[in-house]
């Protein structure tokens, strides 16, 4: 119900994006050749040859119209599309103004970095930096502002009752109830809730004061409320379900059902169709989309084999000292748990001394553990240790970001202890994660450690895992741990 009230609301506010981002460039153009540097105007040569090049569309005494049209059309362009791609379009960004300008502003800041990186490279006549740095300011604000009041009218037509539409919902117990709290907190919308169908004894305290009547009352009542949708939520009642599905169905009304399941379902859930059948996916997972597991393989790809060049002299400083530390190998092979609960050997710069593989196994470290070596200690509060794991990302095993691989005998005893701790592996392990920017690094709270993992993996973009790379090296100064 919501996603099609989005559709609209997001065909709206990506109009509206057009306009603001071209505004935004256009005054700032303006300010800077008209007001700030007035005189810079006669320095103003248009693109000759290049994609920007005016093509006389526009008049020769105008030479900033026909320098700058063009590079803001492609700002206005590309600031849509990273509105797009960054996902500010979300329905739940709508009851979040002060977050939504945070997003705004990063979406810009991001497109600001696109559009430089583009000038940089390309060797047409050159555009004022200052220009871009105008309109990035004047973006924020006027988008951020734009959006605020694009909602309040939205608001103000719904008080109004216009493009209102009215809900009946068939129950009034907790099922019921959480449906009519997502109607109430979503009201930019327009929906409106005439009132419930059920019984006072079985109602939600909330939804009392709003029952119309009992069951056996509904087509009675649905014909005197005339509303447009009829929601059925009650649970474990097939037979009830059909006649009031085919009622409908015979009598015109939209019929939508809330799933007696929603219990199980802790994340955005999605209906596919195989050959005609409806599946319900509880848990909707980005990385399973396959456009998104390829971009997150080729950043895995490029970003590691970088890290491996250039650290490469480190590595081979590293394994002197661990040879040199205690007698062993320099590199320490593990069995981890990775995706899909597959089991993987995670290579690491050796820490402890040599021992028998089910004490290291099965035995948890901490800060004071006798078996680590003193370079080794030194090693893990650096996270240096870990550089070989670059290698298990170019092996596909891994991911440069993701929830930290565990070993199989604490999986055994987490998985019963901690709810939703299998679903980690559900994508690939990381070298780094949302956990450990947070500080939840080494012998910290597990459950902690799940929640953010799973914050993560419902939450993935691209764009999330360059954030989390870039606050890893600060998170490991801040908080070294073991």
């Amino acid at each position: 119900m919501i996603r099609e009230r989005n559709q609209s609301m997001k065909l709206g506010l990506i109009v509206l994006d057009l306009f603001l981002a071209g505004l935004s460039f256009s005054l700032a153009t303006i300010a800077h050749f008209y007001v700030i540097f007035p005189h810079k105007r006669a320095f103003v040569v248009p693109d000759s040859e290049g994609i920007f090049a005016p093509g006389g569309l526009f008049p020769p005494e105008f030479p900033v119209l026909g320098a700058y049209f063009f590079p803001g059309l492609l700002f206005s362009l590309s600031q849509v599309l990273v509105f797009i791609v960054t996902d500010i379009y979300q329905p739940a960004r709508s009851r979040h103004p002060i977050r939504e300008t945070v997003l705004i502003g990063r979406g810009v800041l991001l497109n600001l970095v696109v559009v430089l990186a583009f000038l940089f490279f390309y060797r047409g006549a050159s555009l004022s930096r200052l220009v871009i740095a105008y309109t990035a300011i004047l973006a924020v604000i006027l988008h951020g502002t734009g959006h605020f009041l694009f909602r309040l009218y939205l608001i103000r037509l719904r008080e109004k009752g216009i493009s209102v539409r009215n809900i009946m919902i068939v129950g009034s117990g907790n099922l019921a109830f959480r449906f009519y709290e997502k109607v109430m907190r979503n009201q930019i919308y327009g929906y409106r809730v005439l009132g419930v169908i059920g019984t006072k004894k079985d109602s939600h305290p909330v939804l009392v004061n709003h029952l119309l009547g009992p069951l056996k009352e509904f087509e009675t009542l649905a014909r005197q409320m005339n509303p447009d949708i009829v929601v059925y939520a009650l649970s474990e009642d097939h037979k009830r379900l059909q006649k009031v599905v085919e009622f409908c169905d015979s009598e015109g009304f939209d019929c939508r059902i809330v799933p007696d399941m929603v219990d199980l379902i802790t994340s955005h859930a999605r209906i596919d169709d195989m050959d005609g059948l409806p599946i319900l996916t509880l848990r909707d997972i980005p990385l399973k989309n396959g456009y998104n597991r390829f971009l997150k393989r080729s950043f895995d790809i490029a970003f590691s084999t970088l890290v491996i060049v250039l650290s490469f002299p480190v590595w081979l400083v590293l394994a002197i000292l661990v040879k040199l530390s205690s007698p062993g190998p320099v590199l320490f092979a593990q069995d981890r748990v990775g995706l899909d609960r597959n089991l993987f050997r995670c290579y690491k710069f050796r820490t402890m001394v040599v021992q028998d593989q089910s004490v290291s196994d099965t035995t948890w470290g901490g800060p004071q553990d006798q078996r680590v070596t003193a370079i080794g200690r030194l090693l893990r509060k650096t996270s240096l240790d870990e550089l070989p794991q670059f290698i298990n990302v170019l092996k596909g095993e891994m991911s440069v970001v993701g929830p930290r691989p565990e070993r199989p005998h604490f999986v055994e005893q987490f998985k019963t202890r901690y709810d939703h701790y299998m679903r980690r592996h559900s994508v690939k392990s990381g070298i780094t994660g949302w956990a450990q920017i947070q500080g939840l690094r080494g012998d910290t709270s597990i459950e902690k450690r799940v929640r953010a993992d799973i914050y993560y993996i419902e939450n993935w973009s691209l764009l999330l895992d360059v954030v989390i790379v870039l606050r890893t090296i600060p998170s490991l100064i801040k908080s070294p741990g073991e």
